[in-house]
């Protein structure tokens, strides 16, 4: 059966309830819609925790940087009711900019700290502040007992994260594997808009993620090289950061670091920008 798609806060917060009275665990899966098999994976593991799922499907204007990467990001609303039947979500929750933003970009923002001035957020300034503001919109409407997010998007999951940390929300943060294709690319809602060929050079950013794994024994330095030189097969790809962060601060790790750590890459793919991460040990 398809979930019923819900666009006005009455009608979610008498959803939201009516479960609650039931003494139902409710998960919620915040996503931007255009959805794949790696929305999926977080929509069953909602499932596995949670007795009531809600998916929610908003395209937030607040953390796009350019106004033609909003324009451009797919909008697929009904498709991707159909692609959650029988996935045990309860509904989906569609609102309008206008819903969640009446009087236009709230004045009132969430602000990442420095660790979202790093990364991607040095490439798309804003995108985090933007991106947090809307997931505690979200979590003050939803009231979720556990949110579920992808660990593709891993400094994103970090922010979220220390959020809920450092204001006592009282919710769980789940984060799920990321899924890829059998080649290894991370599925992501943009890879819709790569060609033939700049599929296959996205495959130097799982690439360099495994060159660095492998060298990882070798050094931080080499390391890194090794990562590095994976792009370099690949005219259509630039890179715009390969690093290696400290799980628990999203630092960069020092030369002598040794332990677990994060590596995060991006790279911009003709028109369409993509990014991976995965965990080494040093």
């Amino acid at each position: 059966m398809t979930p019923q798609i819900i666009s006005d806060i009455a009608t979610l917060r008498a959803l939201v309830g009516s479960a609650r009275s039931a003494g139902e665990r409710i998960a919620l899966v915040p996503t931007m819609g255009a959805l794949h098999e790696g929305h999926r994976a977080l929509v069953a593991h909602a499932a596995s925790v949670a007795d009531a799922v809600i998916v929610s499907i908003f395209v937030n204007p607040l953390q796009f940087s350019e106004q033609a990467d909003l324009t451009r990001y797919p909008r697929t609303l009904e498709a991707d009711a159909v692609s959650l039947a029988d996935s045990g979500v309860l509904a989906i929750w569609a609102p309008s900019v206008e819903t969640m933003y009446p009087d236009g970009a709230t004045e009132t923002r969430v602000s990442a700290g420095h660790v979202g001035t790093l990364y991607e957020g040095a490439s798309r300034p804003g995108h985090f502040d933007g991106m947090l503001t809307v997931v505690a919109k979200l979590f003050n409407l939803v009231q979720p007992d556990v949110a579920v997010f992808g660990q593709k998007d891993a400094q994103q999951a970090h922010i979220v994260r220390r959020m809920v940390a450092d204001l006592n929300l009282p919710i769980e943060i789940d984060v799920v594997p990321t899924v890829r294709e059998a080649d290894g690319l991370a599925l992501s809602s943009r890879n819709r808009f790569l060609s033939a060929d700049e599929r296959r050079g996205a495959l130097a950013l799982s690439e360099a993620l495994g060159a660095v794994e492998a060298s990882a024994a070798s050094g931080l330095g080499e390391a890194l090289a090794e990562g590095a030189a994976a792009f370099g097969d690949h005219d259509a790809v630039k890179l715009d950061y390969l690093v290696v962060v400290e799980p628990k601060t999203f630092l960069p790790v020092s030369d002598g670091y040794r332990g677990e750590a994060a590596v995060l890459v991006a790279a911009q793919v003709g028109s369409t920008r993509l990014i991976d991460n995965t965990t080494i040990t040093l």
